[in-house]
């Protein structure tokens, strides 16, 4: 009995110990994080201020900007990846079972931002960061020119949206590719400065450092995305029939080609094919024209209001860059759609050049939706350091379905910009949806990220870069180019994100998936309504549906979020069966046509 007794007693001692040396090591990793936070959330947030004048404010002939965001990246790079940072975080890691799970994934964030940055190699974190400054310089400072005439993006995408002039549409498209050619050397050398660097703390190559940050590996991650495509693929066969066939009959081409001109596409890298139709009874660009550009940040507001979130910050509408610049402006800015947290905190801006059409209507609502995440997050359960998205799908995703939410028939009635005696055909809605949905998913989990992963995983070779961009053009999108595209261009390269944000792009093609699922969800187990007519405006269920999915940021499981929302794992299904009519549509149509994919 006395020996029973002795061993319980030591029992509770050890538990006790135990108990005393998980607290302990918890303690000393807490402090560790808070001092980080501090100092990291300053630097974070001096970045941020330095690469949003650099986007906003390009003079041409003045590094002013340039030169201040170097200086500033330089000093978080130099932090992030501190060998002392590094050190602790792996340090404490080692004792990952005895730290609390928000602990532990903070740790992990610590870790991955040091791979990016690890001061083991500094000089050459030094010149990646100089170089990556000057890449943005070059692309967003690059002045078009059409017909010898300087020109911004919006208006060679408008070319491509409207003219039916071949020669006309060429012209712009060569126009729009002329800024890869000197780009080619800077993408060249931040390749290896990427792959150098993040080899320093144990990467095999950039590739697969950002992959990693879904728990993920490389072939796992492009498993995922050739999976994607197959289960796609069936739809995109007959959409990409269906496109050869229309274009031709509206340039007035007798032979159909096997593989789409890119020149007859509207969008500059044929990721979105949606402008070929226009759905009658739907077409909102004509009352959108009547509208000023400020109406449509604010009827985005409004939508996110009406399902119980707050009004956007002051600061907000004082410190974004919401609008083009005036014609003959002599400072230029990047065009291209972004949302900014800016601190971590409570300062969020976007940088939009929103004009009144129905394009910038919808990218207005999908901005706001990053906007809102950021906010949502922004609370005193998820440590600044844990303010992200539950993977970086997850923070498209959200803006994707405001988007999708925003262009349904019953909401744009809501909304007084569509009439409710308007007859719409569903299946060409439909039909302009799959045009912008499933196309983009070749592209996405396709040509961006086989390029990528043969940039930065298989080193292709600088001689190739065209060559390769145009061999997944044609296999994913059935795109080749008007004419010989040598490697003097560089075609991949005028795509923003090959440029500066870098090997993530499939990103964007889960964040498809996610969306559809999402919907489905929404308007099954909501809204009782069908996935292809919503109205989410005013539904306060649905607000908090989205709002519990964004509340916890990262410091939640992407997998297991997912899970709990939806009820399943991250699959296609939802998307295949939303166009499931239009299958049946598109099989009809195509009867007796070629199929070349």
């Amino acid at each position: 009995m006395k020996k029973i007794l002795f061993i319980s007693v030591l029992a509770i001692s050890l538990m006790a110990a135990c108990k005393q040396d998980h607290s302990k090591i918890q303690a000393e990793a807490q402090t560790f994080i808070d001092a980080y936070t501090e100092e990291y959330v300053k630097l974070y947030s001096a970045t941020s201020e330095a690469q949003w004048k650099s986007n906003i404010e390009i003079i041409e002939g003045d590094s002013t900007n340039a030169k201040a965001t170097e200086a500033a990246n330089e000093a978080y790079a130099k932090f992030t990846g501190s060998a002392e940072n590094i050190e602790n975080a792996k340090k404490f890691l080692e004792h990952k079972k005895h730290l609390t799970e928000l602990q532990a994934k903070q740790l992990e964030v610590i870790l991955f931002a040091a791979g990016n940055n690890p001061q083991t190699v500094a000089d050459l974190v030094k010149e990646r960061i100089k170089a990556e400054t000057a890449q943005t310089e070059k692309l967003f400072g690059y002045d078009f020119k059409l017909n010898g005439k300087s020109v911004s993006t919006n208006l060679l995408d408008e070319v491509l949206k409207t003219s039916n002039n071949l020669e006309e549409r060429r012209k712009a498209w060569e126009a729009s590719k002329e800024v890869g050619k000197g780009l080619k050397a800077g993408l060249t050398n931040l390749r290896r400065l990427r792959n150098e660097t993040v080899k320093a703390l144990g990467y095999n190559d950039y590739f697969s450092y950002q992959v990693s940050e879904y728990g993920m590996k490389t072939d796992e991650m492009m498993e995922m995305m050739r999976k994607l495509n197959k289960e796609l693929r069936p739809l995109f066969r007959e959409l990409h029939t269906y496109a050869r066939y229309e274009l031709a009959k509206k340039y007035g081409v007798k032979e159909v080609p096997d593989y789409i001109p890119a020149d007859w596409i509207s969008n500059r890298w044929a990721q979105d094919w949606s402008s070929m139709i226009t759905v009658e009874g739907l077409d909102i660009d004509g009352i959108l024209k009547t509208k000023s550009p400020e109406w449509i940040v604010k009827e985005g507001e409004n939508f996110y209001k009406s399902l119980g979130y707050d009004a956007l910050p002051a600061s907000f509408w004082e410190k974004s860059s919401l609008y083009p610049l005036p014609e003959g402006s002599k400072i230029k800015k990047n065009n291209h759609a972004s949302a900014w947290h800016m601190d971590l905190n409570k300062d969020v801006r976007s940088l939009m050049s929103v004009e009144p059409n129905a394009e910038w209507f919808e990218t207005s609502n999908h901005e706001l939706g990053h906007i809102y995440y950021y906010m949502t997050y922004t609370n005193a359960d998820v440590p600044p350091l844990l303010r992200a998205g539950a993977n970086r799908a997850y923070h498209e995703a959200m803006g994707s379905l405001m988007g999708l939410a925003a262009t349904q028939k019953p909401f744009l009635v809501q909304r007084g910009l569509v009439d409710s005696n308007a007859k719409v055909d569903q299946v060409q809605n439909l039909l302009k949806e799959a045009l912008n949905y499933a196309v983009f998913i070749p592209f996405a989990a396709g040509v961006m990220s086989e390029f990528e992963k043969s940039l930065y995983t298989d080193n292709l070779p600088a001689d190739q870069f065209n060559k390769r961009w145009w061999e997944l053009v044609k296999e994913y999108q059935g795109v080749v180019p008007p004419s010989e595209r040598g490697e003097e261009y560089c075609d991949a390269a005028t795509k923003t994100h090959i440029n500066d944000d870098a090997a993530q792009y499939y990103d964007y093609a889960l964040s498809y998936v996610i969306l559809f699922q999402l919907h489905d969800h929404i308007a099954k187990n909501i809204l009782k309504q069908d996935p292809r007519a919503t109205n989410y405006w005013g539904n306060q269920e649905v607000g908090a549906f989205l709002k519990s999915i964004m509340y916890p940021g990262a410091s939640k499981d992407w997998r297991a979020v997912l899970k709990e929302k939806t009820g399943e794992d991250l699959n296609a299904k939802a998307m295949v069966s939303y166009f499931e009519p239009l299958m049946v549509h598109l099989k009809e149509v195509n009867k007796g046509r070629k199929y070349t994919m």
